[in-house]
């Protein structure tokens, strides 16, 4: 499979640094004016709870938030637009100039299982720095983690039947390719969309729709044209007039050699038997059978018995099946105080209150299943100090340094590497996280605050 020689922003011509809200610059340019802009800090991402009624969420979007980071340069017209609208001063247009992320970011591993409370990302470096970066990677985090984990769930309710992306026409242009991506970490094996394809060396998937049959005298001229220009290994799309004379004639053109037959409409489950057994009788024993039509998780786990060897998943999978966002934050946890000594910090607000301090987060297990998540805040003294529980396991891990990206975790093998971390790690989650019933986090999260 062609793979990318490097990592690319889906964000094309546009820059990731105008992505953002409007007061991330207004805050910038009026600490810039008093001088907190240059305290250091630590930022947070977290969620305070998963969707109504999931057991688990997906970490998923860091090879294409770090991908963003990269970009995050105003360009001169940027700064013109920031200027000419007066929403920074000529001081902060001059500070921007030379703007480069020089902080320290570390994380949970694209892929890994979160859940209420867990630090999934912090940002350390000074005020200014940090507080530009809020919207685009809330942006990113939020979306790209609602699609992994609807993923999972459609993977999991699949046993191992391949789903595959068809999303890209239910959703932003952009939107279809982050879509695409995230995907691939909560567990499908491709994509339609070509773009997504194109920049990190996805499985591209594609034959014909309805309207190349209609736009044909006959649906045998159909087939025959497809056959001509894909081979026998394709895919026949079989629903558009009767599906049993669809799967004959297909047949009688391909032979049994025939790659695939696709059904989109109808009650799927008793479509497939039949056509299952028709094939079989046609001598068509290897031909597999797709199905799609607005299908989600529980339509999934209602086929299982079906036979079906593949799904086709659009709609559901690009709105994160019901919960098209994750609720994450981005809040300031600590900063440099007025006598240049790191302080905790965080917010008291009415159903709103955050932990103050840095975070370390392990996970415990039991018998070799998960049975807890542990964060521990403090300060960076407090935490180097700390000593974990015998066999609990580190869910952090580093991605920038002093700015500097680390580059295993972008591009084509990053992807892939997090789908099968996904997979591992949903594996040592007890087995009720893959129940599509609803009920609480499948594990407790446990907060440590350690004295100063």
């Amino acid at each position: 499979m062609p793979t990318p020689s490097h990592p690319r922003s889906i964000s094309g011509p546009i820059n990731p640094s105008m992505m953002t809200d409007m007061y991330e610059y207004t805050m910038l340019d009026a600490t810039l004016r008093d001088g907190t802009a240059n305290r250091d800090c630590v930022f947070e991402v977290f969620t305070r709870h998963l969707p109504e009624g999931r057991r688990y969420g997906v970490v998923a979007g860091i090879g294409r938030l770090l991908d963003e980071l990269e970009a995050f340069h105003p360009s001169e017209a940027d700064l013109r637009f920031l200027s000419d609208r007066h929403i920074v001063d000529k001081e902060t247009i001059t500070w921007l100039e030379n703007y480069h992320f020089n902080g320290t970011i570390r994380g949970y591993r694209e892929g890994e299982a979160y859940f209420p409370n867990s630090p999934i990302l912090q940002v350390e470096g000074t005020f200014g720095e940090c507080t530009l970066l809020e919207t685009l990677i809330l942006s990113i985090l939020n979306y790209d983690s609602a699609v992994a984990a609807a993923a999972s769930r459609m993977t999991s309710a699949a046993k191992n039947r391949p789903c595959m992306d068809m999303g890209g026409r239910r959703t932003n242009e952009w939107a279809a390719v982050a879509a695409a991506r995230a995907s691939i970490v909560g567990g499908f094996k491709g994509t339609a969309n070509l773009l997504a394809a194109q920049l990190y060396g996805l499985t591209a998937i594609g034959t014909a729709a309805h309207c190349f049959t209609l736009v044909h005298d006959s649906e045998r001229a159909a087939f025959e044209s497809q056959i001509a220009a894909l081979g026998k290994n394709t895919t026949l799309l079989v629903d558009t007039y009767n599906i049993e004379e669809a799967v004959r004639t297909a047949v009688e053109v391909a032979g049994p050699e025939l790659g695939g037959v696709r059904i989109d409409s109808g009650d799927l489950a008793a479509l497939a038997q039949r056509v299952r057994n028709q094939l079989d009788a046609l001598g068509a024993v290897n031909t597999k059978i797709t199905v799609t039509n607005d299908l989600d998780e529980y339509a999934i786990a209602a086929l299982q018995t079906a036979p079906v060897d593949s799904y086709g998943v659009g709609t559901q999978l690009v709105t994160g099946s019901g919960a098209p966002t994750c609720a994450m934050v981005y809040k300031l946890t600590e900063r440099m105080g007025a006598h240049g000594v790191m302080e905790p910090v965080a917010k008291k607000s009415k159903d709103k209150a955050t932990v103050p301090g840095r975070k370390l987060a392990f996970r415990s297990y039991e018998y070799s299943l998960a049975s807890c998540e542990h964060v521990i805040a403090g300060s960076a003294q407090a935490l180097a100090d700390f000593a974990p529980g015998e066999g609990w396991k580190n869910l952090l891990v580093d991605y920038v340094d002093h700015g500097q990206i680390d580059d295993q975790w972008r591009g084509h093998d990053a992807i892939i590497n997090a789908r099968d971390y996904h997979a591992q790690s949903l594996s040592e989650l007890p087995i009720t996280a893959q129940s599509l019933m609803r009920g609480d986090p499948v594990i407790p999260t446990e907060t440590t605050v350690l004295p100063q």
